[in-house]
């Protein structure tokens, strides 16, 4: 049996300097440690204990009233864009439509766009509530007002009375015009005044609307090679299969918290055949741009690297000839050893001038988390700069983490 066409959506990315990358994801990073307003299938997980059954999505079960409904689509996919440090979906809000590039999360869950430079305007789909929403991210914060409104991410990609903040007030936010959270519903729960429950995401309403089989979203990113370049896809109802080469190797989510109440994994990491860093907990984000480690590890493979901290950029830099000496790093994963190459441990040297790097420096990819213990439930984050090299699926409904690689994850781009 052939495997179904993935439905496809576009991104593209967002530049800013080295220092606030680092700056922001140090931030978010330090929210996630602190456990404010958990998203992930852990706390997803332990709501659906409470209500006595595996999986809960808003607004009742994936079939019509009385067991009768059309079956699911299969899997859509949607091209997106990469900007350098995160990855953006556009989504067509209201009829007629007003586009709005969004971050895509999947370390958070609500989905919002900012009227603060593009105005929201409401259309025949537009209602309002008249509830307010606030939400931290660490690294950003939002507020504004709650409605519910056609959406869209693609033609078989349609979503009606979709819940989304309308913020009036966005800080930090680099320039998106809102973030795609694509977490379960459940960790909505606290974000919108009034509410006892949770705020329907994107990915529970496509499965209520019979857009998708099965909610889980594969995401396809490839190494940056310009601020504009059109270098990714989000397939929503599964994997696409056209994206990856071999298997789809799948773990369970960590039990080890807090990394639990995210995209949390279990990952050894190893330079060269040398491990620096034993078997622990950590999570993989989209958010999230670099690789994030703890202090511990960061001084260990700068050790073996040679690298030093740049002034300007507060990022790791190294020499060409240390360069033409480094060694390939592993991530065991599930017992699959996954491979980031010499090339894919720098930050594109292309992007050295858009991101305030003196030309001609080397920056790698990697970033000194903290003074967090190894066995502390938390204590990486593979970034962007990590998933760009591999195929990534988020499956909440079977609570499962799966990587591949992909035709770039050998790709001397870098």
């Amino acid at each position: 049996m052939s495997q179904p066409a993935a439905h496809q959506v576009p991104f593209r990315t967002v530049i800013v300097n080295a220092r606030e990358i680092k700056q922001r994801d140090s931030a978010r990073a330090e929210h996630f440690l602190a456990g404010h307003h958990p998203h992930g299938p852990a706390a997803f997980r332990n709501c659906n204990a409470m209500k006595g059954r595996k999986h809960h999505h808003s607004g009742g079960s994936s079939s019509a009233p009385g067991g009768s409904s059309s079956p699911p689509d299969p899997t859509t996919t949607v091209n997106v864009t990469d900007a350098a440090v995160t990855y953006l979906a556009t989504l067509a809000v209201g009829s007629p439509a007003t586009n709005y590039d969004l971050l895509i999360d999947t370390g958070s869950s609500n989905t919002w766009i900012s009227a603060v430079d593009k105005r929201y305007n409401a259309t025949s789909t537009s209602k309002d509530t008249r509830k307010k929403f606030q939400i931290s991210y660490g690294s950003g914060s939002c507020s504004g007002t709650e409605y519910t409104d056609q959406v869209a991410l693609g033609p078989k990609l349609v979503i009606k009375d979709q819940a989304i903040g309308v913020a009036d007030q966005a800080a930090d936010m680099n320039g998106m015009d809102g973030i795609l959270g694509i977490g379960p519903v459940d960790l909505t729960q606290g974000t919108m005044a009034d509410s006892q429950g949770g705020i329907p995401t994107v990915t529970d309403n496509l499965l209520k609307q019979h857009c998708i089989p099965t909610e889980a979203i594969g995401i396809f990113y490839q190494p940056t090679t310009t601020a504009d370049a059109s270098g990714g896809s989000l397939s929503f109802g599964g994997p696409d299969h056209t994206k990856y080469t071999g298997e789809i190797n799948y773990v369970p989510i960590t039990k080890q918290s807090p990394a639990s109440h995210y995209w949390g994994i279990e990952q050894s990491i190893s330079y060269g055949d040398k491990e620096i860093m034993a078997m622990a907990s950590g999570i993989a984000d989209t958010g999230t741009t670099l690789l994030m480690v703890p202090t511990e590890v960061f001084k260990a493979y700068q050790k073996e690297t040679g690298a030093v901290l740049d002034q300007s950029t507060n990022l790791l830099t190294v020499t060409e000839e240390q360069y033409k000496m480094m060694k390939s790093m592993f991530f065991n994963i599930g017992g699959v050893k996954y491979e980031l190459t010499k090339n894919a441990q720098l930050f594109p040297r292309s992007m050295n001038e858009t991101i305030g790097a003196p030309n001609g420096k080397i920056c790698l990819i990697f970033a000194d988390m903290g003074n967090i213990n190894v066995g502390d439930g938390l204590c990486f984050i593979n970034g962007y700069t990590f998933l760009q090299r591999f195929y990534s699926v988020y499956d909440v409904s079977n609570e499962r983490v799966g990587f591949a690689t992909t035709e770039f994850t050998m790709a001397t781009t870098n």
